[in-house]
């Protein structure tokens, strides 16, 4: 059977983690229109009877200060290194920039093979689509345009990525999606309502620590207490709310996706705390599960 493993790459917010989601067929990364939302390593597993591939999708390519974004362009580049393919994801409606030929270069100058997807078109005009495909013509790569959102061309970016794969042995049994755990997909729930419900009056300075993950049989129940990190005093009033009226709305939503996630009922309490600059210190990063063993830090 043909196995293997495919770094989804690009800049923030090309459309990377929707469009692992739909290969996958499930929800393994969070969205949101943020860039940078996604900040680790996560596997999404896809398994037929006749092959198995292992996406890994990746922490936005940005240019920012900080240790937090340091240890996400750590990230990016070391899963790049050590794969069978690279996927290479580019906001086709944000249209072909020059960094993003700077990047492709990058990446196909190793001896991993490398595919282009042009994402997002169904949002671009139609005509546009031709005159962005053209900015490749001088690079020897398949360029694949899709909509993840309506599923055009998937089928297509799948063959081909098939084509690029070798023979090997499941790593991963049928039924396992994404390397990741119960506790750490909770907490993403989390963060990605926080993300959606505040937009921009919430920079991108949310951490959600677990503190308790108890699973009450007798119930069929997940009493679930965690705390939300803000770096700002400020920040802190506008995720309560007037009367907490915020935060317990933002709850109820992630509630609500937690108990699909998870199939039981959830008990969840949560706690907003100020940690100011904790994305500058590598220990709170650490303490916040933001840790690669592989890549040091």
């Amino acid at each position: 059977m043909i196995a293997g493993t495919v770094a989804v790459i690009g800049r923030a917010n090309a459309g990377k983690s929707t469009l692992v989601n739909v290969l996958v067929g499930e929800k393994v990364s969070i969205v949101s229109p943020k860039p940078q939302t996604t900040r680790d390593r996560i596997l999404g597993i896809l398994t037929t009877d006749d092959y198995q591939i292992v996406f890994a999708d990746t922490p936005g390519i940005y240019k920012a200060e900080g240790a937090l974004n340091a240890f996400m362009q750590r990230t990016t580049n070391g899963t790049a290194k050590d794969v069978d393919l690279i996927l290479f994801v580019i906001d086709g409606h944000a249209g072909v920039r020059s960094e993003d030929l700077r990047l492709l270069e990058k990446f196909s100058s190793s001896d991993i093979p490398l595919i282009v997807c042009m994402s997002k078109i169904d949002i671009m005009p139609e005509k546009e689509v031709p005159l962005e495909l053209v900015k490749f013509t001088d690079y020897n790569v398949d360029v694949i345009p899709v909509s993840a959102r309506k599923g055009k061309n998937i089928k297509e970016l799948l063959k081909v990525i098939l084509s690029k794969l070798p023979e090997g042995d499941k790593v991963f049994t049928e039924d396992v999606i994404s390397d990741r755990s119960e506790r750490f997909m909770i907490s993403e729930i989390m963060r990605e309502k926080i993300l959606v419900k505040f937009d921009k009056e919430i920079p991108h300075g949310i951490a959600i620590v677990i503190n308790e993950f108890k699973y009450i049989d007798a119930k069929n129940m997940y009493d679930i207490n965690l705390d939300i990190v803000c770096e700002k005093p400020a920040h802190k009033a506008i995720l309560i709310g007037k009367q907490g009226a915020a935060i317990k709305q933002v709850s109820s939503y992630a509630r609500s996706d937690m108990e699909k996630f998870l199939g039981a009922k959830v008990f969840l309490t949560t706690y907003v705390k100020v940690k100011e600059n904790w994305r500058d210190s590598e220990s709170l990063i650490r303490e916040y599960g933001y840790y690669d063993p592989d890549n040091k830090c």
